[in-house]
């Protein structure tokens, strides 16, 4: 009450998304150019819980709380995020053990990946494999594979903390269930150091 009036809070909401490729992970830009939030039909004001690069695709969260926001974006939570990646050339055991154990990029040794090989294609010369990490410093695993001389032909987010993109089709988004929003909170809640 404020004056003797009853303030209406505003609903919170979480929402996912199947972000495409060449799309910010904003609310905005200043350039232009289409953002996840534009991709969401929602009377809140949303904003992107963490970001996913233009030319990455796959799974991102956006909602109005501003708290789940801090903790999915605090690196205290450690956030699993899982990726299906391909690279080329094809990568072999010796690179995934180094990535399983830590990579050196710019100025800093990454934190040990979790990676499976999916498949190596040596037709076209290119690895499949699934990556997941918890640290999400600015393309990180494109700079661990660039560390080995790979490039990084696709990235494309699965998961993210104990949520699953599944068949989610590419640009299209469904608001979380309740009892989704209750088990991430405790998997956060789980993972406050």
């Amino acid at each position: 009450m404020v004056d003797g009036k009853k303030l209406d809070r505003e609903e919170k909401v979480v929402y996912m998304l199947n972000k495409p490729k060449n799309v910010i992970s904003s609310a905005s830009d200043d350039r232009g150019r289409k953002t996840v939030v534009d991709l969401i039909d929602c009377p809140y004001r949303l904003y992107p819980l963490g970001r996913l690069d233009y030319d990455s695709s796959g799974l991102i969260l956006l909602s109005n709380d501003g708290e789940l926001m801090q903790k999915l974006i605090h690196p205290r939570f450690e956030v699993d995020k899982t990726y299906e990646v391909t690279v080329t050339p094809t990568i072999t055991e010796n690179e995934i053990r180094k990535l399983q154990e830590g990579i050196e990029i710019d100025d800093y040794i990454s934190a040990p990946a979790q990676v499976k090989l999916i498949k190596n294609n040596t037709g076209n010369n290119t690895s499949m494999l699934d990556i997941t990490i918890h640290e999400g410093k600015n393309r990180e695993i494109r700079k661990m594979f660039e560390a080995l001389d790979h490039e990084v032909i696709r990235l494309h987010r699965i998961s993210e903390a104990n949520l699953e993109l599944g068949d989610l089709k590419s640009g299209a988004y469904r608001r979380l269930k309740p009892f989704e929003v209750v088990s991430l909170k405790r998997y956060l809640d789980r993972n406050d150091r």
